[in-house]
């Protein structure tokens, strides 16, 4: 998903979810504890060079058990987030 996409998706949401590769929920109780920009250049197996950027989210749980991040919290994270990284519409890498 690219950032214009989750931005689309959290204008309208009630709550914000995020669902593991093994078809589990992040507790809701989670927190963004960052947003970065990865930048991974390299060279492939072809010899051909390679430049990724992606634009990590990185969701960690706390004991806090009532927290609840709104949709609204996580759209003005992300706007400061583009204002020091740059509003490239990235590909989102989620890291929990």
């Amino acid at each position: 998903m690219k950032l214009s996409e989750i931005k689309k998706h959290l204008a309208t949401a009630e709550t914000v979810n995020f669902k593991l590769p093994t078809g589990e929920f992040v507790p809701e109780h989670f927190h963004v504890t960052e947003v970065g920009l990865i930048t991974k250049h390299f060279v492939d197996c072809g010899n051909t060079e390679r430049l990724e950027r992606v634009a990590n989210f990185q969701l960690w749980n706390a004991d806090d058990a009532e927290h609840r991040l709104k949709p609204q919290k996580l759209l003005k994270i992300i706007a400061v987030s583009e204002r020091i990284l740059g509003d490239e519409d990235l590909e989102i890498e989620v890291e929990y």
